[in-house]
């Protein structure tokens, strides 16, 4: 009985998965799953037709049953509460430019610990590079994933400097 409840208690404290559609970009934002839910996690990724999974947190699962299923894994670990270092920004919008223009209507899955902190920040830079503002952006996450981002990734967010690596010359966003 004890091993039940605190596997629920466990479990509460993470939000369900979110999809956050803007323009032609498809994101699920999620929390890290176990080896235990693995399995449930991974029909979750199907049902959203997710063909690439970043991870930014370390990595506490085998991730070659996801990759079994066709969805590919990368791993980009950057540390909690923190905001991306510039490598792992520039690697995701090159991810996001590739992806969604080559498979359009696809959907980009990205998970940190708890789904709240660093996933989301890498979302709602997608969305700035986009030419939302970036108060626009934490609002429309957290509309959907409330509890989003904590004061220095919202100070960062406030501070990035977009090179709209995601938009045409003639303001929508390319990805499309």
């Amino acid at each position: 009985m004890k091993t039940y409840v605190s596997y629920r208690l466990a479990n509460m404290n993470r939000p369900a998965a979110v999809e956050i559609v803007y323009e032609r970009m498809r994101f699920l934002i999620t929390h890290n799953p176990t080896n235990a839910t693995l399995n449930k996690f991974t029909e979750e990724l199907k049902k959203f037709e997710v063909n690439t999974l970043v991870r930014v947190c370390d990595a506490t699962y085998d991730k070659a049953p996801v990759e079994k299923e066709g969805i590919q894994v990368l791993d980009w670990p950057f540390d909690d509460g923190a905001p991306p270092p510039t490598q792992i920004v520039d690697n995701w919008l090159k991810l996001l430019n590739t992806k969604f223009r080559e498979q359009p209507g696809c959907c980009i899955a990205v998970h940190c610990v708890a789904g709240l902190g660093r996933a989301p920040v890498l979302v709602a830079l997608a969305l700035i590079e986009c030419g939302m503002k970036y108060e626009d952006a934490v609002q429309f996450i957290r509309q959907k994933r409330r509890g989003a981002f904590n004061s220095k990734q919202l100070l960062y967010l406030e501070k990035y400097r977009p090179k709209m690596r995601l938009r045409c010359k003639d303001s929508i966003c390319c990805v499309q």
